[in-house]
């Protein structure tokens, strides 16, 4: 690949985990930012946590490409899963993104954006194929590689990989009262996170290729807080790590 890949996570352990595979890694702060450049299997990389929520992610997608002139962005982080048969320990590759919470009615249908004519946002194909490629990869090999005591508290069988509809907002989904009402407001949601709609935005606007995986840490319900500190550390994390490894490896 020429020029830098953007390596973004949400949270601190998934980043960490990416830092690990970088053998030289070095810091650089802007905009009260962090930013790691280095390389992982000879491409040059700038990881960085994005924020959370669509301001601090928008901020963090214009500095990458404003400041480190990215060629790509590769996303990696949690949500909450909606769709039917989205499982905790799943995987979802987003190929469109919707703010949930953008409302400019009635001046503008609900969910559209004003001044573009759109309320939804799209993945960069090519890209988006090669991170279902890596996730794939990742879930036939690691989730037997994890202690049995991780499998059987978050029922990690069969992991699955879904592809679709992303949408993101600027609060925590957590109450089955929420997430009922996205299911029946957006049928074809996947998932909800806060930053990735953001992003699809920024980088639209700027034509750079946007590739988005999260691992499904709950269903956005009443018990979205259970053990999660633990999800993350022991399961997303190394799903993060792992998808980008295999990601940056392919040809």
């Amino acid at each position: 690949m020429e020029g830098p890949t953007a390596i973004v996570s949400a949270l601190h352990e998934e980043l960490q985990a990416v830092l690990h595979l970088m053998p030289d890694e070095h810091q650089q702060s802007v905009g009260g930012r962090t930013f790691w450049r280095g390389h992982l299997h000879g491409c040059d990389v700038v990881a960085v946590l994005s924020g959370i929520g669509k301001v601090a992610a928008a901020t963090t997608a214009t500095v990458l490409i404003e400041r480190f002139h990215v060629q790509r962005i590769v996303f990696t982080g949690v949500a909450g899963g909606l769709g039917e048969g989205v499982k905790v320990g799943d995987v979802v590759v987003a190929r469109q993104f919707l703010q949930h919470d953008m409302d400019a009615s009635p001046i503008f249908p609900r969910h559209e954006v004003p001044g573009y004519g759109r309320a939804t946002f799209d993945a960069d194909a090519a890209l988006t194929a090669r991170l279902v490629r890596a996730a794939g990869q990742v879930l036939s090999e690691l989730p037997a590689q994890l202690p049995d005591a991780v499998r059987s508290a978050f029922g990690l069988h069969t992991p699955a990989c879904h592809q679709g509809l992303l949408i993101s907002g600027d609060r925590f989904v957590s109450t089955t009262a929420e997430s009922e009402a996205l299911r029946r407001e957006l049928p074809q949601a996947l998932a909800v996170e806060m930053e990735g709609a953001a992003f699809a935005q920024v980088c639209h606007d700027y034509r750079v290729p946007l590739a988005v995986v999260r691992t499904i840490s709950d269903r956005a319900d009443d018990a979205a807080h259970v053990d999660f500190a633990r999800f993350l550390r022991e399961v997303a994390s190394r799903y993060s790590a792992a998808i980008i490894d295999e990601l940056l490896m392919q040809p």
